[in-house]
């Protein structure tokens, strides 16, 4: 079963977490964009919808639902989401398409956070995907300078600005035995808006779809 098959697959498993009247929270990514093509399946269980991104406004708004900001919907009841890395703890690496801020901030909003992967993305320990780290712009460089300190080797994700008119840096060689501690060191950073670890606040529900089917994990 090829890479896109197995999304789809997770994509499909995920809509079983949505239950009739759910204000939904919609992440951004390729394995989130097969999710918003099943949506309008099951259009009349959904009561709202909240978008992680521009990107992902635009293809639910093709799909002929209206998106609300947070502020507009209040608590959000699921929200579903991929990840570049996930652990059987359900801690997760996220950010490869830039939306981490947005994504980490309907994580926080929500009753319940399905993450959908294939089995590429389960990995013993995080960090061999290259940590999102979004900055402001004015502290890029000292911020960059704190990452080397750490033993990362920060690398700016040149032409490209996130949703928030932030910049990118994408740090590689880490290891990151301890996310949640990381998670909260890297937090105390001044010029760091996120970090690309969701551990402190980590998936309540893990889909990994392979070639035998969807396997599920739960905190």
């Amino acid at each position: 079963m090829d890479a896109n098959a197995k999304k789809r697959l997770a994509a499909q498993a995920s809509l079983e977490f949505i239950p009739p009247g759910t204000t939904l929270g919609v992440g951004t990514g390729s394995t989130v964009n097969q999710l918003v093509e099943l949506l309008p399946d099951i259009r009349d269980r959904i009561d709202q919808v909240v978008s992680s991104s521009r990107a992902t406004t635009r293809l639910l708004e093709q799909q002929g639902f209206e998106v609300l900001t947070l502020n507009e919907a209040g608590a959000i009841d699921v929200y579903i989401d991929g990840a570049d890395e996930a652990t059987k703890r359900l801690h997760l690496i996220k950010g490869g398409g830039g939306a981490l801020t947005r994504e980490k901030v309907l994580a926080g909003a929500a009753r319940r956070f399905v993450c959908i992967v294939d089995d590429s993305k389960l990995v013993g320990m995080l960090g061999e995907f290259p940590l999102p780290i979004e900055v402001i712009p004015m502290a890029q460089e000292f911020v960059a300078g704190k990452l080397v300190k750490l033993r990362g080797r920060p690398v700016w994700r040149e032409d490209f600005v996130t949703d928030n008119g932030n910049h990118i840096l994408d740090v590689h060689g880490l290891q990151i035995g301890n996310p949640i501690e990381l998670e909260s060191r890297l937090n105390q950073i001044p010029g760091i808006v996120t970090v690309g670890i969701f551990a402190q606040r980590p998936a309540d529900v893990l889909l990994i779809a392979g070639d035998d089917g969807v396997r599920e994990i739960r905190a």
